[in-house]
Order: C-alpha cells, then structure tokens, then sequence
C-alpha cells in the first residue's frame, strides 16, 4: 500500500489506503479495489478536509501490476525544525494541521553575504589566551623618579645632557644660592658687580618701595642696614623685613618670615607672630609670585666707573660679542693726537670680539683689538684668533 501526498496553501495532507480501508468498514457505500487492473472505474469517494483549504476531490488509484521499475528514490525527510503533525480522527473527516517554522529571509546586501562561512580551527587561526596577574600580599610602594632614574643609568640604555652647571650666585640678604622659588624669594636681580639679591627679599625690606614702572628705591640703603641686624628665626645677619608692630624689634629674612608663620599684607606690611591676629584676614596675602617687570634702580655711570677703576680685574665686562680685557690711559701730552670728535683712543685699550671668520663659511673666530702708541700716534693693532691656523696680525693709523 502506497501513501498520497497532497500539498496545497502551505499545508501537508497525507492519504493512507490503510485509512481508507478502516473508514470504508464505517461506510458501507465505498466499494473495495478490484483485483484486475483498468477494467472498472470504482466510484468516487468524498472526504472533506478543514482546515482553511478548499475541498479536495480524492481519488482511489488502481492497484497495478508488478513491474521492474528503477531504484526509489530516497523517502522525504523533514527537516527537525518541523513540530509534529497533529492529527485529529474524527467519524466522518479527517483533519491534519502542520505549523512551519518561519524561515527568514536573507537580505543579500554584497556578495560576501552569499558566501558560507569559513570554519574556525582551533590551534590553527585562533586560540585561547589566559592572563595570570600575581599581586603579593601586603602593601606595595612604588619607586621614585631617583630609583627609576638610577636603575636606567645601571642599564646604561638612557642618554642624558649634560647636568646643567651649579648656580653660585648667593643672595646678600638671605645667603641662599640661585634662582628661588616663584611663589617664594623669586628670581635673583643684580645690584652691583657680582652682587645678587631676590626680588621678594628686597621688595619686602621695611625702606624698600616700588616705582609705577618697577623700579625698586633704596634697595641698596636696605641692605646697609640689614649687614647690621640679626634675623629672630635663623640668627644670621642680613634681617630686613620687620614687623609693623609699633615698638616691635623682631626682625626677620623674608624666607625666614615665611618659615615662622608671619602674616603679610596687601600693603606691603608684615606682623610677627606675637602680634598677627587670630584667624585668617581679608587683606592677608598667601601668594607671592611676582611676574611683572621689577628692576633695581642704580647709577649705572657709577658702577661702570666702579669696575673700570679696579685694579685687579677678576671680573669681565662684556656687552652682546664685545669683551672689554683693559681700558687703557691717556696721559696730558697725548690729548691732543689721541682722540677725535666721536671718540677717545686710550693707549693700553684692549678687547676682543667674536665674530665670522674670513676663512670658513659658517663659523666664528676671535679678533684681538688693542691700541698702541708709535712716533706719538696711535697704532690700532688687530690680532686673529683662529684655531688650526697662525695668529694673524693686521696694523694700521686708522681704526677703519
């Protein structure tokens, strides 16, 4: 016995002549299969089906005679998505309902979407990657910029500069060396030849003020008085800053004042500890940073005169590449022929410039002037310093 299969709106229906041999012992109007084939037709027979599809005429085939037919082929497999088929028996119909499975639908958008996709072969284009972090027990310090730094320049694969030479400029109200800190001493301006003072530690001299163009008055009267008196905190000399205490003697350094907790003001005036109030106060000032333009203001023809008259010269006097080594003297007798309207020709003067070289492009060499006294005129001498060559030595009357 051969099954039937009707297929129509998406809905499988499946016809047994074994089911069809069980309803016609409830039916007595189905006749039974004749046994020759194709000699009489059997009657029809009338099932109805419900289930939303139209009514099916089915009919009975005739059993045929054995042939030699070629393989089968393979029975219809469905696929596991499918549910099973529920199937209701009633007397007089029969009902099969079969629920697909949505498929979807492949929006082909480029042509790698169309391709299967590749198989991943562990070992072969991928593998598993674990990350073991072993932290020790108890607290863990980590190193400072010093033990990194040393630990590098034991493995020797770091270059530095060169350190940056040691600035021994010292301050002559507090004695401490270089540049200080900016919201502290602050930089270092020059008083006099070799002679350094902070900015904060001469601005904040009790006789010290502050022109409208950053000029600072009697710095140099301050500094005379405090070679005199002894700072209350660090006892060395060099104390300028006092306190505004009517009849207060304490006396302090600037930096020292900020060591003992002073309060200082907006207008320039500072109270000991004695004497400051309890609490903070409006007008107190926490912040010293100075990033105007401050100068001290000096005679500069005096201090000019001052380093020209020094007998030992164990200073130099430079201005931009032009390096003063002796100025020279003229004498009564030499008045007349050793000068002329725009300048002065001191026998004795020497000094020497830095500048390009007549013999290589691109580099400097020294040249060595001076003047000399000969048949009573002078005598402008040029020397040329040059390294890898003689000194080259060029005379003339005039200095051009």
């Amino acid at each position: 016995m051969k099954d039937i299969v009707f297929c129509s709106n998406n809905c499988f229906v499946l016809y047994s002549a074994a089911v069809q041999a069980k309803n016609s012992e409830n039916k007595e109007s189905v006749p039974s299969l004749p046994q020759s084939p194709m000699k009489e037709r059997p009657p029809k027979a009338f099932h109805q089906y419900s289930n939303n599809i139209s009514t099916l005429d089915v009919h009975c085939l005739p059993q045929l005679q054995e042939k030699v037919s070629p393989p089968s082929s393979p029975p219809i497999t469905f696929p596991p998505a499918f549910e099973a088929a529920k199937v209701e028996a009633k007397p007089d119909e029969l009902k099969v309902t079969v629920k697909l499975k949505p498929r979807l639908k492949a929006i082909h958008s480029s042509l790698d979407d169309c391709r299967p996709p590749s198989k991943k072969w562990k070992g072969m284009k991928w593998k598993k990657w674990s990350i073991q972090i072993v932290i020790p027990k108890g607290s863990f310090k980590p190193p400072c910029e010093e033990e990194i730094d040393e630990f590098l320049k034991k493995l020797g694969t770091t270059l530095k500069p060169d350190p940056v030479p040691k600035d021994y400029r010292k301050c002559c109200f507090c004695h401490e060396e270089g540049d200080g800190l900016t919201d502290g001493p602050a930089r270092l301006l020059n008083l006099d030849l070799d002679l350094w003072v902070h900015l904060n530690c001469a601005l904040w001299s009790t006789e010290v003020y502050e022109t409208q163009a950053g000029a600072l008055i009697n710095v140099e009267l301050a500094l005379r008085r405090g070679l005199q008196m002894k700072c209350m905190f660090c006892h060395k000399m060099g104390a300028t800053s006092g306190c505004h205490r009517l009849r207060c003697t304490n006396i302090y350094h600037f930096t020292c004042a900020i060591k003992a907790q002073c309060m200082f003001f907006k207008d320039k005036t500072m109270l000991c500890p004695m004497h400051k109030p309890k609490g903070t106060h409006e007008q107190e000032l926490s912040y010293f940073a100075v990033f105007r333009r401050v100068y001290v203001q000096r005679d500069e023809v005096r201090q000019i005169a001052s380093i020209v008259q020094r007998g030992e010269r164990d200073h130099t006097f430079r201005v931009g590449s032009l390096i003063f080594h002796a100025v020279g003297q003229l004498l009564p007798q030499q008045m007349q022929a050793f000068h002329s309207s725009k300048a002065l020709f001191p026998v004795g003067y020497e000094a020497s410039r830095l500048y390009w070289s007549t013999r290589y492009a691109n580099r400097r060499c020294r040249y060595l002037c001076s003047i000399e006294e000969k048949d009573g005129l002078p005598l402008f001498v040029i020397k040329v310093v040059e390294q890898g060559h003689e000194d080259l030595v060029l005379t003339d009357t005039t200095p051009k």
